[in-house]
């Protein structure tokens, strides 16, 4: 832990009803954070368990039910924040995908499932931080957004080709906001690899989820199968005082999975 960091900070974070939403809104309130607005968008009896955990914590927790892909949701989630006069952290978590891991299989996928997908993925990061906008221009110290990627966007890898091309654009759309933003907000993202949350189960049996699992903890060179507050610390980082003169940067989080890519190194 890095003490107290987040001494009074009000953040944002989107898709934390579980998983690494969860783990982040619960690391920033360990670490001092005054408020945490927890956008979920469907399950409040899961972001109630976030919520109670984050008050534990020590942080007021304030749950906003919405579709990041819906900007009139965005406004509403931004504007729960606008009491305390500022965000110093937005954390763009929400993110969906469609499971058709063949990815030669060109019929698995449809038109709908790329425009759902970049919807969530990519407009909705877009939409949240025009939304928050002001606020995070509010505070002494620029205001941070963390966006959450992925490995896929680097490898092309994961759950399917559409999910592997939004991620890829978010990281290109941190970026462009890095500079356009610049010097009042700071912009950049994390990549995390393989993490162990019901993610997974929706979209395959229980053994097969057990597979990938210890998959992931035998081929990863530091041989883990990461876990949401494995990857918390990453994500808060960026958001933190520490990374404070970093914008633009893209944090691969994987427990070095894409030391084994040769995407990565061969061109």
């Amino acid at each position: 832990m890095a003490g107290r960091d987040f001494e009074g900070a009000v953040v944002v974070v989107t898709g934390g009803s579980t998983g690494l939403g969860r783990a982040i809104a619960v690391e920033v309130a360990s670490r001092g954070a005054g408020a945490a607005v927890i956008n979920f968008a469907s399950s409040a009896a899961e972001a109630e368990i976030t919520a109670d955990q984050v008050r534990a914590a020590g942080a007021k927790a304030v749950l906003v039910k919405g579709d990041v892909a819906n900007d009139a949701d965005c406004r509403a989630i931004a504007a729960a924040a606008a009491p305390f006069g500022r965000v110093d952290a937005l954390f763009n978590n929400a993110g969906t995908t469609v499971f058709a891991n063949n990815h030669a299989d060109l019929d698995a996928v449809s038109a709908e499932d790329f425009l759902r997908l970049y919807g969530v993925n990519v407009v909705g990061a877009y939409q949240m931080l025009r939304a928050a906008r002001s606020l995070l221009e509010a505070g002494e110290a620029p205001g941070a957004v963390v966006n959450t990627a992925s490995i896929a966007a680097v490898t092309g890898i994961g759950s399917s080709v559409p999910y592997a091309a939004s991620k890829g654009a978010l990281v290109t759309m941190t970026l462009s906001l890095a500079r356009a933003l610049a010097p009042r907000i700071r912009v950049n993202a994390v990549c995390p690899g393989y993490i162990d949350t019901p993610w997974f189960g929706r979209g395959m049996d229980a053994e097969r989820v057990d597979r990938l699992r210890q998959g992931a903890a035998a081929t990863s060179p530091l041989k883990v199968a990461s876990k949401p507050e494995d990857i918390a610390g990453a994500a808060v980082f960026l958001a933190s005082p520490a990374a404070r003169h970093i914008t633009g940067e893209t944090l691969l989080a994987d427990a070095g999975s894409h030391l084994g890519m040769a995407s990565l190194g061969m061109r």
